[in-house]
């Protein structure tokens, strides 16, 4: 099995907003269409794919954020908005492939720290971050109203 990491471009858009549709099945195709595109050329954000003997396998987004990060003591951070690998592809090493890549990226923008966020019943993302050496830092409850 040989797997590669390339860059998200126009050319595997609607690969990567397939992927991106799985992970984040409250959107529709269209709108994470519009949003990847508009993320592929900003230099602040980067999209990353794996392949994995010449079929896609998974992606990364991540983005540097000069905003509060929780958890954190610098400025930048680099945030994993994203990490997906596609379920047949899963326990083979790609997502900590696409991980260090992004990590390099991060290096390379002045980042210091990376950080990340899951949905609070997520065991399998945690059980990721874990192993690729996160330390869990918080866990925050949002709450929300509407008013009339």
């Amino acid at each position: 099995m040989i797997t590669k990491i390339i860059s998200a471009n126009k050319d595997n858009l609607n690969e990567l907003v397939t992927m991106a549709l799985d992970l984040w099945s409250d959107n529709t195709f269209e709108g994470l269409e519009t949003e990847m595109l508009d993320l592929i050329d900003v230099n602040k954000d980067i999209l990353l794919m794996s392949i994995t003997d010449e079929n896609t396998s998974g992606f990364i987004y991540m983005s540097v954020r000069t905003d509060y990060v929780e958890g954190s003591d610098s400025s930048p951070v680099a945030y994993i908005e994203g990490i997906y690998v596609k379920p047949e592809f899963r326990n083979k090493g790609i997502a900590r492939l696409l991980f260090k890549a992004g990590e390099n990226w991060a290096k390379a923008n002045g980042c210091i720290q990376i950080g990340s966020d899951i949905e609070w019943d997520n065991n399998v993302s945690y059980d990721f971050h874990r192993k690729i050496g996160f330390e869990e830092v918080n866990r925050i409850i949002c709450f929300i109203k509407d008013i009339k």
